[in-house]
């Protein structure tokens, strides 16, 4: 039986995974394509964390799609509500049927003399059971393979190894695989963590457990952020869409670059202004200081938003608090701090990071040599050096995934229709400076970062081989540069029974 073949195989079904297909769908409406899930639903990561509070990180109207803006006045929503916004523009612009669920991909070779990738897949039939035969392997070919599955694994959170957890009476719990069955009112809960997952469970969870102790070994910026767009709310329904949700996009990319580079250049006054933030919604007296003053500078690592000061409002009402410190152990009743505090608990969540998966695991190869990320360098921050007909998404670390999301799937169609238009079959990045100085693809020194920093893909000094952090300079080199640049095209001039001739363009 023949193999399957498509133009495009799109791998993952989240926002960057959708958002891929839209653009295909809208900008290069003869090329077939399908997208490949692992798991059973349209949503990613938004339908995949399902624990208390779960919310977007970033505003909105930013963290949604160009071409299908958020139309909410509500700025930071729910879990609930961007995985439905997911799923409605997939139905909307007809990609929902193209997605082909309990596929998981392990493996790509690409084949010079085929110019194609032929891509390894686990099927699954979920009725079937956890039964090794309820898993069957099959084989795809693509000529482009667009990799929009994230860069951290799935089926497993990291929790750091606890002296004594089995000790411990109560339930232990990642919020990455939030039990559908777990009930924590009028319980004592522990959470263990400062990020962003840690600072989103505490006030949800506060609203109906006892009391609610985060535990952190040391503290995040936090910054308070109006949970609606006092702008949007004042203009929605006044002023036409097509002028209004750009303007509000703009608005709020032009304020995350404002207050980045503030941290960046001047980080003495970013850190008394989030400083005074604090002050301003933490309860009277607080020690500010302990709990909320990191020892590195802001945006080292994310930022952690909270819509309306919400944890600060839990630690005020006394539902809430904060213990700063190391962990000695679990102890049958809780925790035990080094300091010798003990901490009462019922239910203790590990809201302690991720595993970093780049390229969703899979193993790639280049005629028949493997590929090692950590050995390759991004180009444009989506394709890899040496690695023909490849690209996949890598979001901003300091503003909305989808914002470089969106600029990645424009400039593919960009490039899939130059390679038409010049009769090119292959596109490969080539770095020709090999003694090029590089540094990480992510420049965060949080700990999911840097546990996996030899795993990623490196970055060179300048562009095309750096990525940026900044939406303006995006736009300009992905939406209107060239993509010619330090690249080779070929093009197949022959098909024998040996195989596939190529000629550089």
């Amino acid at each position: 039986m023949a193999t399957e073949h498509v133009d495009v195989l799109i791998v993952g079904a989240g926002l960057s995974g959708i958002g891929a297909a839209c653009h295909l769908r809208q900008r290069c409406p003869g090329r077939t394509f399908a997208i490949l899930e692992s798991r059973d639903a349209i949503g990613g990561t938004w339908d995949l964390f399902r624990y208390p509070g779960v919310r977007s990180d970033s505003d909105m109207f930013t963290l949604g799609y160009s071409f299908s803006p958020w139309t909410e006045t509500k700025a930071m929503a729910d879990g609930d509500s961007i995985r439905e916004y997911v799923r409605r523009t997939a139905r909307a612009f007809g990609v929902d049927r193209h997605v082909r669920f309990h596929h998981k991909v392990v493996a790509a070779e690409w084949s010079s003399a085929d110019a194609a990738w032929t891509v390894t897949v686990e099927r699954s039939d979920p009725e079937a059971g956890p039964a090794p035969d309820s898993v069957v392997t099959v084989a795809l070919t693509c000529s482009f393979l667009y990799v929009c599955s994230g860069y951290y694994r799935y089926d497993k959170g990291y929790t750091p190894p606890f002296a004594g957890v089995d000790d411990f009476a109560g339930r232990v719990v990642h919020p990455q695989h939030w039990p559908d069955d777990l009930d924590y009112t009028g319980k004592r809960v522990v959470v263990i963590g400062s990020g962003a997952t840690a600072v989103t469970l505490v006030p949800a969870m506060a609203e109906t457990a006892a009391h609610v102790t985060m535990v952190q070994r040391s503290p995040s910026y936090v910054m308070s952020l109006p949970a609606y767009d006092v702008i949007a709310e004042k203009l929605m329904g006044k002023v036409p869409g097509r002028f209004l949700f750009p303007a509000l996009r703009w608005k709020n990319v032009l304020g995350q670059m404002l207050a980045y580079q503030l941290s960046r250049r001047a980080p003495k006054v970013m850190k008394a202004l989030l400083r005074k933030g604090v002050l301003r919604h933490a309860p009277v007296g607080y020690d500010v200081d302990t709990h909320f003053a990191p020892t590195y500078e802001p945006w080292d690592q994310r930022m952690c938003f909270v819509p309306d000061g919400d944890l600060f409002a839990a630690l005020r009402s006394g539902r809430a608090s904060v213990v700063t410190g190391t962990i000695e152990r679990f102890t049958t009743q809780g925790l035990r701090m080094t300091t010798g505090e003990e901490l009462e608990a019922d239910l203790i969540v590990t809201a302690t990071g991720l595993n970093l998966l780049p390229v969703g695991g899979m193993a790639l190869t280049v005629d028949g040599r493997g590929v090692k990320l950590g050995d390759t360098v991004a180009y444009k921050g989506m394709m890899l050096s040496g690695v023909p007909n490849f690209v996949m998404t890598v979001g901003y670390t300091n503003a909305s995934w989808t914002l470089k999301a969106d600029l990645v799937a424009g400039y593919v169609c960009r490039l899939l229709n130059h390679m038409a238009a010049h009769g090119y079959q292959v596109v490969t990045p080539v770095l020709t400076d090999l003694e090029v100085d590089t540094v990480p693809l992510i420049d965060l020194t949080s700990g999911y970062v840097l546990r996996s920093i030899d795993a990623l893909p490196k970055q060179g000094p300048a562009a095309p081989w750096r990525l940026h952090q900044n939406y303006p300079k995006d736009v300009l080199m992905l939406r209107h540069g060239p993509v010619d640049d330090d690249v080779r095209f070929d093009r197949v001039v022959t098909r024998t029974t040996q195989g596939v001739g190529h000629q550089p363009a």
